[in-house]
């Protein structure tokens, strides 16, 4: 993987940001994007850009798009809006979509035709073990279900000109953002825990390392795939 050119959204926290360091770590390219840039010391070439906005994105991804040649891009970029059933609110249910769906499309469309011509590439979604099932989670498991269907309809696409398309799925990963939801010792922390059979949080690192392996050479015969990493925690049955 060593001097690729991979492309990370949501690249500045939690699993963005695990992703970039250990592509960095390996001698990849890192281009990242991400909304918040400042004081950040980025292991690569970082560009702000608020995702919502679909106008702004398709400029940043312009100058992107003639500045580095992408080899592979990793739609990790999300968000979240827990609501009960009765309560979903339908601006942020297609906010919601519109961020972990549009987003991904929107990017991956504009270097796809660089690697068609290349013939190789990789893409890697970011998906979420919720895809399952969750509580208070409308709006973002029918996100992420639709970007596994993304995932699927792209690798039938995409494989005649050699590009795999992959899914990661993480159960509880030790976040920021799961922390702001689940403090430590708190009820909501031990459900989470109660889920998952290994029986403890998932790290970012432990992410990456599936992303990492997904962007490899040892998985070019994988594609169009879904790989969980959440401790069991998908399992039927548990």
């Amino acid at each position: 993987m060593k001097n690729k050119c991979i492309l990370v959204t949501g690249a500045t926290k939690g699993i963005g940001w695990a992703i970039s360091q250990r592509l960095a770590d390996l001698g990849c390219h890192v281009v990242g994007l991400a909304r918040n840039t400042q004081d950040i010391d980025f292991p690569g070439y970082l560009y702000s850009c608020d995702l919502n906005d679909a106008g702004a994105t398709e400029e940043i991804l312009r100058v992107i798009r003639e500045k580095y040649p992408i080899d592979a891009v990793v739609n990790n970029v999300g968000l979240v809006k827990p609501e009960p059933l009765g309560e979903v609110d339908l601006a942020s249910l297609y906010q919601v979509l519109d961020v972990n769906v549009r987003v991904a499309v929107q990017v991956t469309q504009t270097f796809i035709p660089s690697m068609k011509a290349r013939k190789e590439g990789r893409i890697v979604n970011i998906c979420s073990r919720v895809t399952q099932g969750g509580i208070n989670r409308t709006s973002y498991s029918a996100a992420k279900s639709a970007l596994i269907g993304c995932t699927r309809t792209w690798a039938l696409e995409l494989a005649p000109y050699g590009i795999t398309v992959n899914a990661v799925s993480p159960g509880p990963i030790e976040t920021e953002l799961f922390r702001a939801g689940h403090p430590e010792g708190s009820e909501s922390e031990k459900k989470a825990l109660a889920s998952i059979p290994l029986g403890r949080l998932g790290s970012p690192a432990d992410v990456a390392a599936a992303v990492t392996f997904l962007l490899g050479d040892d998985a070019g015969y994988i594609t169009g795939q879904v790989l969980g990493v959440d401790g069991g925690g998908s399992l039927a049955g548990r």
